[in-house]
């Protein structure tokens, strides 16, 4: 009989690697995450091998993800892969194309079908983007018997549309056990909660925060702060 363990699930926006990758390296491995959702993950010269140069060194694996729209889920040894799409979100002309990565992995006795997003700054592209990413993740989850989860950067706070509305579909993880004050931008003076992991009803959330990382590391590695759910089965 499988014993069922919590679950570390994080999302971490890393601004395409611009910043410094050994802290960032060094922030992903204090977050211990069995899956990591990453938002601007490199996407033009030599994006596959960086991406997985990122994950390597970070003690994970790539499981999914398109260029385009730069969202990736990376998975940590002690999660399986069962199943990995990516889907182009609708266009808003002029505005950068944006996608949704979704790895469906077995960690710690779950079945988890976990989608990365990157949201726009744009309020109505936001706002379809999450109901078109949420249809999505719950097609995904439904067609493999597994739990949904929802995280990435939102680009916007938790008493607006879109994150209202996201919160209404998922549980937002933070407010149930929250870890630290949960702002996450910017990561030098972080004043907003525009980042967060979100939660189907069959997950129980333990804690919900920031990484324990070097305060130094946090502000070499991008612009934003890492967050991570630790979630086990209801």
């Amino acid at each position: 009989m499988t014993v069922a363990t919590t679950v570390r699930v994080a999302t971490y926006n890393v601004r395409s690697m611009y910043d410094s990758v050994p802290a960032l390296v060094r922030v992903i491995r204090a977050l211990r995450p069995d899956v990591l959702c990453v938002q601007e993950a490199p996407r033009w010269l030599l994006w596959r091998r960086r991406r997985r140069q990122l994950a390597h060194a970070s003690g994970m694996t790539v499981a999914a993800g398109l260029r385009r729209g730069g969202t990736a889920v990376f998975v940590g040894p002690g999660a399986r892969v069962l199943h990995a799409e990516g889907h182009l979100l609708r266009g808003f002309f002029p505005l950068e194309r944006r996608a949704v990565a979704i790895a469906v992995v077995e960690a710690g006795g779950l079945r988890l079908a976990v989608g990365s997003i990157h949201l726009d700054l744009d309020s109505s592209a936001r706002f379809c983007h999450a109901a078109e990413a949420l249809t999505l993740i719950r097609a995904a989850a439904d067609r493999h018997g597994a739990e949904p989860v929802l995280a990435g950067d939102v680009n916007e706070q938790a008493d607006q549309r879109t994150f209202r509305y996201i919160a209404g579909e998922l549980t937002d993880c933070y407010p149930c056990a929250p870890r630290g004050d949960g702002m996450t931008f910017l990561a030098r003076r972080p004043d907003k909660r525009i980042d967060a992991v979100f939660a189907g009803s069959g997950l129980t959330v333990v804690a919900c925060g920031g990484a324990e990382a070097d305060p130094d590391d946090l502000v070499r590695a991008t612009d934003h702060l890492p967050v991570v759910a630790e979630l086990v089965g209801s």
